[in-house]
């Protein structure tokens, strides 16, 4: 072990005298570098210096503060209101013209519907005004309940819920359902709202090409293809179709005969987002289903916001 050692210093010491002499002097001042960093201190203090109150007066008179906004002129459109008066329905007044409302959901007209102020006037004698909110927070009113028992009566679905905020109903009712890990194929032209609750799903999610079902079905049989070589994990992992009856970002028709034969075809569920479609569709209001005479069973989620 010792004539070991020996041989190694011996080695280190012919390999001195052996290097070059600018590699010694580079060696010889980077020690030294760093010799002066470990010692040195790392910050100076800085003289401090104080002012008189006569400087401190007059840097406080010098200083001109910088506006927290800069200057509008009077005739910006932020602060020229366009001013509604009267009802939002099919024609709206504007600053004392009448134009036609393209900026309302109110498709149906339902707020100039004598019957539905009559039926309004009466809740509100009855129930009163007040902050909006969630049941869980407000309570089940008997109202909630009638409304559910004649929604599912009239879609003839065995059960019905409502939310108080539209937007959340289809944006948590997916990710309740589909959750890490799991499958959504999902039309490109989906609204904000089911955009949303995928994200908040966390699932993988697949778009295919507005309302082309040759294109869904190419997805869905890649899935299968993978699922076949790991059934193991094809077992536990749900998918979903998610589509809208009526697309409100174009105006389109789902086919949704189309997506019934690939739901069977390939077992997986579909979520049939029907805000526009309800109402509209279908020779009673029912929506998509009515409209091509499908029956809801067949969907895993029935969705009118």
């Amino acid at each position: 072990m010792a004539s070991g050692q020996q041989w190694v210093l011996v080695e280190m010491v012919q390999a001195f005298y052996e290097a070059p002499a600018y590699h010694l002097i580079l060696e010889g001042i980077l020690i030294l570098w760093i010799i002066r960093l470990l010692f040195s201190k790392t910050y100076r203090l800085h003289e401090t210096y104080k002012l008189t109150e006569k400087e401190k007066e007059d840097l406080i008179e010098e200083w001109q503060p910088e506006p927290l906004v800069p200057p509008v002129s009077k005739d910006h459109p932020s602060i020229n209101y366009d001013v509604v008066t009267g009802p939002p329905s099919h024609k709206i007044v504007i600053n004392g013209k009448e134009c036609i409302n393209f900026a309302s959901f109110n498709f149906l007209g339902l707020l100039d519907n004598d019957r539905v102020k009559q039926k309004a006037l009466a809740s509100l004698r009855k129930y009163g005004v007040g902050t909006c909110g969630p049941r869980g927070f407000y309570g089940t009113f008997d109202v909630h309940l009638e409304l559910e028992s004649r929604l599912a009566k009239f879609m003839k679905t065995e059960e019905a819920i409502i939310y108080s905020y539209g937007f959340a109903t289809i944006a948590s009712a997916i990710p309740a359902y589909s959750k890490r890990g799991d499958i959504i194929f999902v039309d490109e032209a989906a609204c904000f709202a089911i955009q949303k609750g995928l994200q908040a799903s966390r699932s993988f999610i697949k778009y295919f090409k507005h309302n082309d079902m040759e294109d869904l079905e190419r997805l869905l049989r890649e899935q299968e293809q993978e699922d076949q070589k790991n059934p193991r994990k094809a077992r536990v992992t749900r998918k979903f179709i998610v589509v809208e009856g009526l697309y409100i970002n174009t105006a389109d028709v789902c086919p949704l005969p189309d997506l019934v034969k690939l739901k069977y075809k390939y077992k997986v569920r579909i979520f049939l987002e029907e805000s526009m479609s309800f109402g509209v569709l279908g020779e009673h209001g029912r929506g998509v289903t009515e409209h091509f005479g499908v029956n809801v069973s067949f969907f895993f989620f029935l969705l009118n916001m």
